[in-house]
């Protein structure tokens, strides 16, 4: 560990053998909290770098639980998170939208690192139990349309970096190899970036990946996801393009209107609000935005607002509320 750190230290990237590596070791518990600490501290000191992104998915990838989906057609819609905005949890409403309208989701999240509420917390609250069993979870894509990966119980590896992350509780790495590292390996994607330098890498990533059609999304004002606060940078397989709210039929919100709870509870209560219609405008409207945009990454020969309105269909009929009560149930 000693060498690589010393040759990260010097803004020299790693190789895509040595990435692998370090993090194995990370992985099967050969480093200390201080050692996990300093490969953090160290790699967020420069922009992110392809090799060493690679080798960390391999290693990750590696040390995983993997899971048989069967043959299924199914999206995530995900975000690297560590914007910074504190929004509510539009990536997990959106999902329930998608799944209520009638298409399959393989949701993969975790607790909330740098913002205060994640994917995780939320269904915690909600009252979702999280597993790993295999049939369990394919039972309840089928009944509700979505099943939940909660990245702990898939990435063993995660436990010992997890309290070193938490004590930080800024962006890292691990943000970025995230949306990644989802175990059903769907053929469906949404991605959300922090920057555009990451969806830069996610596109290199993904562009052998021919089973997989993707977007991966990046608000130009810094959000990880379609915000409507203004333009956002959009990247897949055969097109780079800036969307602005109009694109997808809605308008230009701000950035106040989007702010999410502090705690799970207060983000439980925007996600039940948001489902059974009681949101704000805004609310409601960027959650279709990021629900439509998924569609369309399922259907891209259909337009935005079209997909949109299909989103809004499901929220609005109470379909998206009903996957989230036949999830917990």
């Amino acid at each position: 560990m000693k060498t690589e750190l010393n040759q990260i230290y010097a803004q020299e990237p790693l190789s895509r053998q040595a990435a692998f590596e370090m993090l194995s070791r990370i992985g099967n518990g050969e480093a200390g909290d201080v050692e996990i600490a300093a490969v953090v501290s160290a790699i967020n000191m420069r922009p992110a770098v392809l090799s060493e992104i690679e080798g960390f998915r391999d290693a990750m990838l590696n040390l995983a639980k993997p899971i048989d989906i069967g043959g299924r057609e199914t999206i995530d819609i995900v975000g690297t998170g560590g914007d910074g905005k504190n929004t509510f949890n539009i990536s997990t409403l959106s999902s329930m939208v998608v799944a209520g309208a009638g298409y399959q989701v393989t949701k993969h999240g975790s607790y909330g690192v740098s913002s205060s509420v994640g994917s995780s917390d939320v269904l915690i609250a909600l009252g979702y139990e999280f597993t790993n069993d295999e049939d369990t979870l394919l039972r309840t894509l089928d009944q509700a349309g979505i099943c939940f990966f909660h990245a702990p119980l898939f990435h063993p590896a995660m436990k010992n970096v997890a309290p070193v992350r938490k004590t930080l509780q800024v962006r890292s790495f691990f943000n970025l190899l995230g949306p990644l590292l989802n175990p059903a390996k769907p053929k469906y994607q949404l991605f959300g970036t922090y920057n555009l330098e990451v969806s830069r890498i996610y596109d290199y990533l993904l562009q052998d990946q021919l089973d997989r059609e993707y977007n991966i999304v990046h608000a130009l004002d810094g959000y990880d996801e379609i915000s409507l606060t203004g333009k956002a940078s959009v990247r897949s397989r055969t097109s780079q393009r800036l969307l602005a709210p109009l694109d997808f039929g809605l308008p230009q919100l701000t950035p106040a209107s989007l702010h999410g709870g502090d705690t799970a509870e207060e983000g439980k209560a925007i996600f039940l609000a948001v489902l059974e219609n009681r949101g704000t405008d805004a609310q409601r409207q960027v959650v279709c935005a990021n629900a439509g945009l998924a569609i369309h990454t399922i259907h891209p020969e259909r337009s935005l607002p079209d997909c949109v309105a299909e989103a809004a269909e499901s929220l609005a009929s109470g379909k998206a509320r009903e996957v989230l009560r036949k999830l917990v149930r």
